[in-house]
């Protein structure tokens, strides 16, 4: 697995066990998260805590929306470049 399929697994898993309570769903890298309702708003924020935790990245305001953090490819892009400006 790559890096960013690693990246991606670990916010999948997470995703599934803490904000869904549902362990054994698989999320697909593109399947919208935000726009399709699967993710909240509250949910979104314990997203955005757990990446910033997680990857040690600190996200801007304007980088906590659907645009970057629709899809869990997104998030991985969004990481990566944190991580490597």
């Amino acid at each position: 697995m790559t890096l960013a399929g690693d990246r991606q697994q670990t916010i999948a898993d997470f995703i599934a066990q803490k904000i869904l309570k549902q362990p054994g769903r698989v999320i697909k890298p593109d399947a919208p998260l935000i726009s399709s309702g699967l993710i909240d708003s509250l949910s979104f924020v314990d997203l955005a805590v757990f990446v910033e935790n997680t990857f040690g990245v600190r996200l801007k305001k304007s980088e906590l929306n659907a645009a970057a953090f629709d899809t869990l490819d997104q998030l991985a892009d969004l990481i990566a470049r944190k991580q490597n400006p």
